[in-house]
C-alpha cells in the first residue's frame, strides 16, 4: 500500500477517534465552566453503562473484549434523547472465553499468597462491539467511574476508576482506547490487537501488549512465502487498522524478499454486497494460486461464506493469527491445507474447569451470561416462553461439559493465554506499588502513571510463559506455523508443523517440524509462479509492463554461463574458459595441436619416417656402387651430401610435432629452413655442374677448373651460411615461442608456436624459394642436353614440384585453422621432399638395381655425339 495512502488513513482514522473523544467528553463528563454548573461539581451527562462482568475488590482492572460485531443503529430524529449504544448480533464464544480468562485469572491472583496477598482484585468487563464509538465510550466510562456526581475542592478531576486495562482484542478499538487513555497516563495491556502502528510511543505512549506486533508476522510470512518459492500471490485484507498496517507491513516485507503480488484487495463486513463480490471475483480470476489474508475473523467468514457460493477455485490460504486458529473457521472445508502463524499453543491448568462451572444462577446474574447459555441451549434460562423468544424455557439438564463450542475448547488455548499473562502483568504492577518486603497496603492510593511505570519495568514468568515488554511496550516475537489437517473422524483440526521466533539470528528465524499438508491433500509444495524459474543456463528478462517476476528465460550469449536458478545476469567465462552444453559451468577450453597419439600425427610422422629412410636406403645403394658409372656421372659427392640433407629434411618433420616448447618452436623453422637450404643449395650445385660439363666439351674451354669440387662444396657452403645467418639474427632478434591462440576458435585453445618475428620467418623461405627458383631457371636451361648425362629434366621436374608445392603452401597455411596448419607445413616439407628424392634419385636406382646393363660407361655415352648442344 502507497505510504500517502497509508498516512492518510491513519491520519484520518486519528481525526475520528479525536472527534469520539471530544464529544463523549463534552457529553459524559464537563468542567463547570463549559457545562455552567457550580463551580467544583462535574456532573455525569447520560446514563451510565453498567459492566457486562464485574466483581468489586480493592483494586479493579478494566476489561475489554470484542464479544458481539455489530452496534444497534438508530436513526436520528433530533427530537429526542439518543438512546445508549448497544451492542447486536451473534456472540462470539470465544471472545468470551477470552473474558471469562480474565475473571480466572484475577480468581486465582486472589487466592495466591506470593501475588498482592491480603490484596483482593476486582474487575469491570465490558463488550465494545468491534466499534470505535462503543470502544471510547467503554474507556471514559473505565477512566470516570459509575458515580453520577462528585465534588472535588479543587479541580474537576480525580484518579481513574481502573489503574489499567485489559484489551481490546481488535486493533481499531484498542488504537481509540490508546489515544484516550494517553493523556491520563492510565496502562493499557491489549492481548490480542496487533497492529504495528500501536508500537509507535509517541502516538501511544501507554500502550502496552502480550500479542507480538503484526510488524514481526508480517515478516514472518513474507519468509515463509519465500521460503516455499512462492514469487506470485493475491493478497487480501481487513480495511480496518488491523489488515491496512498489516498488510502494508508485509507487501513491504514481500517486495524485500523478491515476491510479486498481483492483487491486493480490501474488505470490512460492514461494506456493501457487491464489494464483497467484486474481491471474489478478482480471486476465482487471478492466475496467482496463492493468497495472504491478513483478516479479521469477522471479515473473513463473510469472504469464505461468499466464495462457497459456487465451487472456488484451488486456492493455498496463507493466514494471518486473527483467522487462522479461529475454531469457527473450520467449517470452511475447502480450506484445508491452511497455513499461518499463530501464537504459540498453551496450557492454563484450572481453566476448563472455571469455564465449565458455570451455573444457570450465575448466569442469570449477568446479561452476556445469560445471553450465552441461551444461545448455546436454545432455551429461555428466564423460564419464559413466549413470542419474543420464541425458545422453550431451560428446565435444569443443560451440560455446560456436553457443549462443543469455542467457549468450551481449551485444546487450543492460544490468544486465552494473552489474557491471562496481560492480567498477571498488571497484577505483577501493583504488587511493586504496593507490597514490600513485609507486607501489602491496600490503603495506598495508586495512580495509573505509578502502574505504567512498573509494567515497563515487569519481567516475570508464569507456568513457564515468559512476560516481559520491550520498549515500545512489545513482547519478543514468537509464532508457531499452524496448518490445517484433516484427522482419522475426518475432522479439519490445527496442527502445528512449524515455529518462527524473531529472537534468533537472521536467517535462522523460520523452522519446520513435520509435513506440511497442502490444499490439494499433497506433500508437494504448490507451485505459484508467474513465470517458471529460470534453470542455470539461461538469465531473466522482465517482461515489459509486467512485474518483475514475470519474464522470460533467455538464452546465456556464447560465452557466459550462469550457474544459479532464476539468475539476472549471465557471466563471461575467464579467457582459458568456455561454457559446458548446459551453459551453467566453465570448463577450461580444449588445448589443440598436432599430438602423437592421433591419426594425422601419426599418418605424417609415418611418412616422415619412411622419407628418411628411403633416403637412407638410397643412401646406402649409391654406396655400395659408388664406383658405377651412373654413379660417378652425377657428382657422387653432390648426391651424398643431398641424400644426407634429404634425411634431414625428412626428420625435421617430427619437430612439428607434438606439444610445443620453447626449444621445439625455435628448432622447427630454423632447422627446417637450414636443411632445405642445404638441399636445394646441392641441387643448385649439380644443376650448375650439367651446365658446365656440356660448356666444357666446346673447343678451347676451360670453365670446369673455375667449378671443380672444392668450389661445388664452398658453393653449398656458403648457400648455406647465408640461411644460417638469417636464422641466427632470428632467433636473436625475436624467436619463435609456444602460443596459446584463443583468437581463432571462441571454444578451444590452439597450442601454436608464434613465429615472434614474422620477417624473419619469411625471410626463411623467401630465400628457399630464390634458390629454388634460380635452380628450376637453371635446369630449365639445361633441359635439351644429351639424355644419358643430362639430370637436368628431373631436377626441372622436381623443382616444378618443388616451387609448386610451396606456392600453393602460403595460401594454405594462412588459411588452415589450428593444428591443421602444422599439418600443411609438415605436407609440404613431405612432398616437396619425397618430389626431390622420386625425381633426382629414383630414375638411377631403378637403373642400379633393375637395369645393371644400361650401368656402363659406353651405355651412357653412345648418344653423346648424336646430340646437339
Amino acid at each position: 500500500m502507497p505510504n500517502s495512502y497509508l498516512g492518510w488513513l491513519l491520519a484520518g482514522e486519528m481525526n475520528v477517534h479525536l472527534l469520539f473523544t471530544v464529544t463523549l467528553l463534552c457529553i459524559t463528563r464537563l468542567c463547570p465552566a463549559v457545562c455552567g454548573v457550580n463551580l467544583g461539581t462535574c456532573i455525569l451527562q447520560g446514563d451510565p453503562q453498567p459492566p457486562d462482568l464485574f466483581e468489586d475488590g480493592d483494586f479493579i482492572i478494566g476489561g475489554a473484549f470484542t464479544i458481539h460485531y455489530y452496534v444497534k443503529t438508530e436513526k436520528h430524529t433530533f427530537t429526542r434523547r439518543p438512546q445508549p449504544l448497544e451492542c447486536s448480533g451473534s456472540m462470539d464464544f470465544r471472545e468470551l472465553r477470552f473474558a471469562r480468562a480474565l475473571q480466572f485469572t484475577v480468581q486465582e491472583i486472589n487466592n495466591s499468597s506470593d501475588l498482592l496477598p491480603s490484596i483482593t482484585l476486582g474487575y469491570h468487563i465490558y463488550d465494545t462491539c468491534a466499534s470505535v464509538p462503543m470502544a471510547i465510550k467503554v474507556a471514559l466510562q473505565l477512566a470516570n467511574g459509575l458515580d453520577l456526581v462528585f465534588n472535588d475542592t479543587n479541580s474537576c478531576a480525580k484518579s481513574a476508576a481502573v489503574p489499567a486495562l485489559v484489551g481490546d482484542s481488535t486493533s481499531t478499538p484498542a488504537i481509540s482506547i490508546s489515544r484516550l487513555f494517553g493523556p491520563f497516563g492510565i496502562p493499557q495491556v491489549s492481548h490480542y490487537a496487533t497492529c504495528a502502528c500501536l508500537s509507535d510511543k509517541r502516538q501511544h505512549p501507554t500502550f502496552f501488549r502480550t500479542i507480538p506486533s503484526d510488524h514481526h508476522q508480517a515478516a514472518a510470512l513474507a519468509r515463509m512465502v519465500k521460503h516455499f518459492g512462492w514469487t506470485w500471490i493475491g493478497a487480501v485484507r481487513s480495511d480496518s487498522d488491523y489488515g491496512n498496517n498489516g498488510m502494508a507491513s508485509f507487501l513491504k516485507a514481500a517486495e524485500e524478499e523478491g515476491i510479486c503480488v498481483e492483487y491486493s484487495e480490501a474488505y470490512y463486513r460492514t461494506q456493501s454486497h457487491s464489494k464483497l463480490k467484486r474481491v471474489v471475483d478478482v480471486i476465482r480470476k487471478s492466475s496467482a494460486r496463492v493468497i495472504v489474508a491478513f483478516m479479521g475473523a469477522g471479515d473473513m467468514r463473510f469472504l469464505l461464506e461468499e466464495l462457497s457460493q459456487q465451487p472456488p477455485p484451488p486456492i493455498q490460504w496463507i493466514g494471518s493469527e486473527a483467522w487462522v486458529t479461529d475454531p469457527q473457521m473450520l467449517r470452511y472445508n475447502f480450506c484445508i491445507g491452511a497455513v499461518g502463524f499463530a501464537i504459540p499453543r498453551s496450557v492454563i491448568p484450572g481453566l476448563r474447569n472455571f469455564l465449565l462451572d458455570l451455573s444457570p444462577e450465575q448466569a442469570l446474574k449477568f446479561p452476556l451470561l445469560t445471553e450465552f447459555w441461551e444461545s448455546s441451549f436454545s432455551c429461555s434460562l428466564k423460564g419464559q416462553t413466549g413470542s419474543s423468544t420464541g425458545m422453550p424455557a431451560c428446565d435444569g439438564t443443560e451440560d455446560l461439559r456436553a457443549l462443543q463450542n469455542p467457549y468450551t475448547d481449551t485444546s487450543q488455548l492460544r490468544v486465552t493465554n494473552m489474557v491471562y499473562k496481560a492480567t498477571y502483568a498488571i497484577a505483577h504492577a501493583l504488587h511493586g506499588i504496593v507490597c514490600n518486603e513485609k507486607q501489602c497496603d491496600k490503603n495506598i492510593k495508586v495512580e495509573p502513571r505509578q502502574v505504567f511505570d512498573q509494567l515497563k519495568r515487569v519481567n516475570f514468568t508464569k507456568n513457564n510463559y515468559p512476560v516481559s515488554f520491550d520498549t515500545n511496550g512489545d513482547p519478543v516475537a514468537t509464532y508457531e506455523l499452524v496448518n490445517w489437517q484433516n484427522q482419522g473422524d475426518r475432522s479439519i483440526d490445527f496442527v502445528t508443523v512449524g515455529q518462527y521466533d524473531a529472537s534468533q539470528p537472521k536467517g535462522q528465524e523460520f523452522s519446520l517440524s513435520r509435513a506440511i499438508i497442502w490444499y490439494d491433500g499433497g506433500e508437494k509444495v504448490p507451485v505459484s509462479v508467474c513465470s517458471e524459474s529460470c534453470p542455470p543456463g539461461t538469465r531473466r528478462a522482465v517482461k515489459k509492463g509486467r512485474p518483475v517476476c514475470c519474464y522470460d528465460c533467455i538464452n546465456c550469449a556464447e560465452g557466459e554461463i550462469s550457474n544459479e536458478t532464476d539468475s539476472l545476469d549471465c557471466h563471461k567465462c575467464l579467457p582459458e574458459y568456455w561454457p559446458n552444453n548446459e551453459k551453467d559451468k566453465c570448463l577450461p577450453k580444449p588445448v589443440e595441436f598436432l599430438s602423437w597419439d592421433e591419426i594425422l600425427g601419426i599418418i605424417l610422422a609415418a611418412f616422415s619416417i619412411a622419407g628418411s629412410l628411403a633416403a637412407l636406403s638410397i643412401t646406402l645403394v649409391f654406396y655400395k656402387n659408388r664406383a658405377s658409372p651412373i654413379v660417378r656421372a652425377n657428382n657422387s659427392e653432390l648426391s651424398f651430401l643431398l641424400l644426407f640433407s634429404l634425411t634431414l629434411c625428412f626428420l625435421c618433420s617430427l619437430a612439428f610435432i607434438g606439444r610445443p616448447t620453447e626449444w621445439s618452436c625455435m628448432l622447427r623453422h630454423t632447422v627446417f629452413g637450414i636443411t632445405f637450404v642445404l638441399c636445394i643449395s646441392c641441387v643448385l650445385g649439380k644443376t650448375i655442374v650439367v651446365l658446365i660439363a656440356f660448356k666444357a666439351t666446346l673447343p678451347g674451354s676451360n670453365i670446369m677448373k673455375w667449378f671443380g669440387p672444392p668450389q661445388q662444396r664452398l658453393s653449398v657452403f656458403g648457400f648455406t651460411l647465408v640461411q644460417v645467418l638469417i636464422c641466427v639474427l632470428w632467433l636473436k632478434i625475436s624467436p619463435p615461442f609456444p602460443y596459446n591462440n584463443m583468437n581463432h576458435y571462441k571454444e578451444k585453445i590452439i597450442l601454436e608456436c608464434s613465429l615472434g618475428s614474422a620477417v624473419g620467418f619469411w625471410a626463411v623461405l623467401g630465400y628457399i624459394g630464390l634458390l629454388a627458383f634460380l635452380c628450376f631457371v637453371l635446369a630449365f636451361l639445361a633441359r635439351k642436353l644429351p639424355d644419358n648425362f643430362n639430370e637436368a629434366k628431373f631436377i626441372t621436374f622436381s623443382m616444378l614440384i618443388f616451387c609448386a608445392v610451396w606456392i600453393t603452401f602460403i595460401p594454405a597455411y594462412v588459411s588452415s585453422p589450428g593444428k591443421f596448419t602444422v599439418a600443411v607445413e609438415i605436407f609440404a616439407i613431405l612432398a616437396s621432399s619425397f618430389g626431390l628424392i622420386l625425381c633426382i634419385f629414383a630414375p638411377k636406382c631403378f637403373i642400379i638395381v633393375f637395369r645393371p646393363e644400361q650401368n656402363t660407361k659406353k651405355h651412357l655415352m653412345r648418344k653423346v655425339p648424336l646430340k646437339a648442344l
